[in-house]
């Protein structure tokens, strides 16, 4: 909330000068917020800022998932929450159009695939990005290009840190 003081001078007029309590600002569109969190997955700790620098993100660009801003929202400084994202607001869905088949001659001789196995993949631009080997054939090997997390719900144990 603003809070608006106003000192009246000998002259007459009004000299204002408006504040905001840091307990009244909020996460919000436009602001840079700092926050800890710890992310689960089936029971499992998959990533945390614990021990690290927190995380830092501007509200309204795009920078988190969207189930985890959204629910982020109106959070003020030193506020604790549990955040339970589905898959549709989070990395989405697997998508089946993401396996690819490839010629296990064309793979490095020095690999030999796993199902389960990430593998460093590039594009045509030199951009790296993870496949995970889906099924091993004796002739092809499939790929699962779909983010490592798409199609889990994901837990979020989230702190705001600081509110700029």
């Amino acid at each position: 909330m603003n809070k608006v003081f106003g000192l009246f001078l000998a002259a007459g007029f009004c000299l204002t000068t408006g504040f905001v309590h840091a307990e009244d600002v909020v996460v919000a569109a436009g602001k840079k917020i700092t926050f800890d969190y710890t992310l689960t997955v089936d029971k499992e700790v998959v990533e945390t800022s614990q021990g690290k620098k927190p995380l830092e993100y501007n509200p309204g660009r795009g920078e988190l998932i969207p189930g985890l801003e959204k629910q982020m929202l109106g959070m003020k400084v030193g506020a604790s929450k549990v955040v339970v994202v589905k898959p549709e607001d989070g990395y989405g869905l697997v998508r089946q159009d993401a396996f690819r088949d490839f010629d296990r001659a064309k793979m490095p001789k020095d690999v030999e695939p796993k199902v389960g196995m990430v593998l460093e993949m590039q594009d045509d631009k030199g951009t790296a990005f993870p496949a995970v080997v889906a099924e091993v054939n004796e002739k092809t090997v499939k790929l699962n290009f779909n983010h490592p997390l798409a199609g889990k719900e994901l837990k979020f144990d989230v702190k705001v840190v600081a509110i700029e």
